[in-house]
């Protein structure tokens, strides 16, 4: 699946429509450019997310306005994955990434100014826009990159992503105890992620498209293949999202954790999810891409059953770290297989995948409450722990993936 596209002196054959070439530098510095990109959105997200507490206190907002509010920022994200696609295709993922990185630092400085409850969806809507942008363009990189390194690196990046969530809480948290306003806080994470930006954009992979290739369509038809991925993407990110926002409760209402451990359900899946992702991409060299996903799902499960049969403080810990080795590489792996799709151009199989993948990150809180109200708690982590079993299944009779 990994080729090595060569340089245009060196080049004795036609690149692929869907191929991005590199540049003069090594790989380990184009590898360390993107990485820094991955991990420079996760803090950007992350500053954003350490400070809600603060905007809603400041805005005076009801729990159920902040709720609805909210919904902008994944709205953002969804109405532009088709354009985002189109974008990518056409001038290439390092083009837009480097014009759409420096817009999403800048979003996030935007948040600072509000005052007023309305002006918060419209700052938000920018947010997810610019950071839709980014995503879309920075995964289709990182499968232009992982083709020009030669062996599978995306579970990495994502990895890097995940350290830049960890180190944004950590610098929010500073932020707060030095008593720092939203301007300032989000002012010193614009700077440094434009002086990352200044530094790195060259040395991410180029991409070289042949003169008679088609424009890209906005809206088309996903192939069969794509939307099966998107599904299986869909699984674990409903996974995710419920161990995001639920994992708290579960350990204060259904393992009944002191106040001092309640955290500790999500500190250890965040753990074992960051850690998996850093050595996903050996295995996956090692045993394959099936495999991984068959393995990952089958680990879901197994994690979810030891949370809700044996609902105690260290089994239900252990429980939810086999779910963050679980997720850790499924994203990455679906995103780098629909990149490397021979019929549809990198990016725009990204979106396709992704919008139907992002669906199980807004659907799958939700879908846990609903469940927990007209049951418990315990039935809704059991029904999500019937998607490592999908995945499982779905992997197991799709022929494209090796």
């Amino acid at each position: 699946m990994f080729k090595y596209y060569l340089m245009p002196q060196e080049m004795n054959e036609t690149i692929p429509q869907n191929a991005e070439i590199s540049h003069p530098y090594g790989k380990k510095r184009t590898r360390l450019a993107v990485s820094l990109f991955y991990y420079g959105q996760g803090v950007c997200f992350a500053s954003w997310a350490s400070r809600i507490a603060d905007i809603k206190s400041n805005l005076h907002l009801s729990d159920a306005l902040l709720g609805s509010i909210l919904l902008a920022l994944p709205l953002g994200q969804l109405i532009t994955m088709p354009l985002s696609g189109k974008l990518t295709a056409t001038y290439g993922s390092k083009k837009i990434l480097t014009f759409a990185t420096p817009f999403y630092a800048l979003a996030l400085v935007s948040i600072a100014f509000v005052n007023a409850g309305w002006q918060l969806p419209v700052a938000l809507l920018f947010f997810g826009i610019s950071g839709n942008l980014c995503n879309i363009s920075l995964n289709t990189q990182a499968v232009a990159a992982e083709n020009f390194y030669g062996k599978p690196i995306m579970s990495s990046f994502h990895g890097s992503w995940s350290l830049g969530m960890f180190s944004g809480a950590l610098i929010g948290l500073l932020m707060m105890n030095l008593q720092a306003g939203l301007f300032t806080h989000f002012i010193v994470v614009a700077a440094l992620t434009w002086l990352h930006i200044s530094i790195n954009h060259k040395f991410l992979v180029k991409g070289n498209k042949p003169a008679t290739a088609q424009k890209p369509k906005i809206f088309v038809k996903p192939p069969s293949v794509l939307v099966q991925l998107g599904v299986i993407a869909f699984c674990s990110m409903a996974t995710e999202g419920a161990m995001m926002d639920w994992s708290g409760v579960y350990f204060k209402e259904i393992v009944q954790a002191p106040a001092r451990w309640v955290i500790l359900g999500y500190a250890s899946y965040a753990a074992t999810m960051t850690f998996g992702r850093f050595l996903g991409d050996r295995a996956i060299a090692n045993y394959g891409r099936k495999r991984m996903l068959q393995v990952s799902g089958i680990i879901i499960s197994v994690g979810m059953a030891i949370s809700v049969v044996f609902p105690y403080l260290i089994s239900a810990t252990i429980g939810f770290m086999l779910v963050g080795i679980g997720v850790s590489v499924i994203i990455p792996m679906i995103y780098s297989i629909a990149g490397n799709h021979q019929k549809v151009p990198s990016s725009v199989a990204i979106a396709m995948v992704s919008s139907i993948a992002y669906f199980g990150f807004l659907m799958g809180p939700p879908l846990i409450g609903y469940i927990s109200e007209l049951s418990s708690l315990k039935y809704s982590y059991a029904l999500i722990g019937c998607f490592g079993i999908l995945i499982t299944v779905m992997v197991s009779k799709l022929n494209a993936i090796k």
